[in-house]
């Protein structure tokens, strides 16, 4: 799963709306977009942040294997 997948994956699972998602991050709302459209690669310390993020709110973002699409493999 691309990292736009997991945020992808991670905001419909929490019922977030990108926006909604922003707050939470302390990102702005065109971050998360651009994120989540694979438009740009977040810098490491955001994707720290993120994985922390994923594992507070019970998502094991280490888990999601770049192969898996939604829980199951292509």
């Amino acid at each position: 799963m691309t990292f736009s997948e997991k945020v992808h994956y991670a905001r419909i699972k929490l019922g977030y709306s990108q926006e909604k998602l922003a707050q939470e991050l302390h990102v702005s709302f065109a971050t998360i977009n651009r994120w989540e459209n694979g438009k740009t690669e977040p810098r490491n310390m955001a994707i720290i942040l993120f994985s922390k993020f994923c594992e507070d709110n019970n998502i094991n973002f280490s888990s999601l294997e770049e192969d898996e699409t939604y829980g199951t493999n292509k």
